[in-house]
């Protein structure tokens, strides 16, 4: 897994060419407005004579609740002013394995979306299939409908890189993010003593030790925990980063690297010593957080509305919190995540239909309207400038967002990595419940995963 700079992206920038848009068009900032791109075809480029005008562009979502509620209330803004008569029709359609199954199903016959949301590892499985558009770059980067430089410029690039394959070809884009962060118990910390969350991990074991022992004075009972430990494999992504490691080297995943095992183990351990416990129902971690019982929780920070709300509820006076980077070895590192969309391949003047509204909901304006009702992460930089009601309203948001000037890293970007998944959660809740050597459970898991590895090659 590679890491991802600015540098880099910003070499890649310069090698670019700006879309064939006149300079009046564009903003101050160098920004191109999407519908003051051209009405008529290209003339020019992969997309010349694609005509986009009059399609109707399907979207495959899982989105509920209020965030449902505005994307379609920016869908509705889009239909109604777009200047090519594009209609854009979009539908919960369940989970992210929902949606998976459906277009493993749907490839084989072509009964695909025009647009639909994704992880980087199922749209590399929908790719490998033959369902997505050959390489998304060709609209990214084209000359007419594509973005320019100041524009890619302005995307953070750890979010625009993340959804390309090991041979450098796009198979989706970023609409959102978010990442790995540890919530702490501020009141609490400052009742024992300490001025603010761990940047080690054996000041972490300190602390939250400390708090299982001594409790505080927000919490009437007697069973306080330091943490709750997750066992997902986003979390275990998280804990390999934050020790200096990698999951995915070379082609081949390294579960048993030093990196994993010591995270691991460190929970193992915290477990045994009676400073942690295990999640006993669905986001147990989290509202064993926001009910004061325990000092840690990790978590994505797409949750950070959910956490102020737990709080608020449970609390008549809330305690301050926060989030930050998890404990780290070096340096700090953040685990990056969220699913991207991707465009299956349906008819050129749809796919092209479908990228314009891509193009145009990943604009500021729209990114920042979503931001603030989503809590997700925008991709673009610009962006911060509509979000200061967001940052005064949830001042963690605005935490979380600074992590993103650290390093940061991305779980494997291959189709497997949707089974070896369940593979690395399964290890992890093992170790905790049975016990078991961590270093021998680790290298099984890695041959494990290598072998799912090998079977997806062969049916390539």
């Amino acid at each position: 897994m590679r890491k991802l700079g600015i540098l880099a992206s910003l070499m890649l920038v310069i090698t670019l060419a700006l879309p064939l848009v006149p300079a009046s068009a564009q903003d101050d900032r160098g920004f191109v407005n999407t519908f003051d791109l051209p009405v008529e075809p290209a003339t020019e480029g992969p997309l010349a004579g694609v005509d986009p005008r009059n399609q109707t562009v399907t979207w495959w979502h899982q989105h509920s609740g209020t965030r449902q509620q505005f994307l379609d209330e920016m869908i509705a803004e889009f239909n109604a002013n777009n200047p090519w008569g594009i209609t854009v029709e979009a539908s919960n359609q369940g989970g992210y394995g929902d949606i998976y199954t459906k277009m493993i199903a749907g490839i084989p016959t072509g009964d695909v979306p025009s647009l639909v949301v994704a992880y980087q590892n199922q749209a590399l499985a929908y790719y490998q299939a033959g369902g997505l558009v050959d390489n998304l770059d060709d609209y990214v980067l084209d000359p007419t409908w594509g973005l320019n430089e100041a524009e890619i410029a302005d995307f953070v690039p750890s979010f625009f890189e993340q959804d390309k394959t090991e041979d450098g070809i796009r198979v989706g884009f970023p609409p959102n993010r978010s990442l790995e962060g540890l919530y702490y118990n501020q009141t609490a910390l400052e009742e024992l003593g300490y001025d603010g969350p761990p940047t080690t991990w054996e000041q972490f074991r300190e602390m939250a030790c400390a708090f299982t022992e001594q409790g505080w004075s927000g919490y009437e009972g007697t069973d306080t925990i330091g943490y709750t430990v997750r066992t997902d494999a986003s979390n275990i992504a998280a804990g390999t980063f934050a020790n200096g490691g990698e999951l995915y080297v070379d082609g081949q995943y390294v579960y048993d690297s030093q990196a994993t095992i010591d995270y691991i183990q460190f929970m193992v351990d915290l477990y045994n010593d009676g400073c942690a416990t295990l999640v006993a129902e669905q986001y147990g971690d989290q509202n064993n957080f926001t009910a004061g019982k325990a000092l840690f929780f990790m978590g994505s920070t797409s949750g950070l509305p959910f956490v102020k709300q737990g709080i608020e509820d449970a609390f008549e006076t809330p305690f301050e919190w926060g989030v930050t980077a998890l404990p780290y070895r070096d340096v700090p590192v953040v685990n990056v995540y969220g699913a991207s969309v991707s465009i299956p391949k349906t008819t050129p003047e749809q796919q092209l239909a479908a990228w314009l509204f891509v193009r145009w909901m990943t604009e500021p304006e729209q990114q920042a309207g979503w931001a603030e009702v989503s809590q997700y992460f925008p991709v673009r930089y610009s962006a911060q400038e509509g979000m200061q009601a967001l940052f005064e309203d949830l001042p963690q948001y605005e935490q979380a967002w600074l992590l993103l000037q650290g390093e940061s890293k991305v779980e494997p970007q291959i189709a497997s990595y949707d089974v070896v998944r369940d593979e690395a959660e399964a290890t992890f809740e093992n170790l905790l419940s049975s016990g078991g050597d961590v270093a021998s459970a680790l290298r099984q898991l890695t041959a494990t995963a290598n072998e799912i590895q090998a079977s997806f090659q062969q049916s390539q």
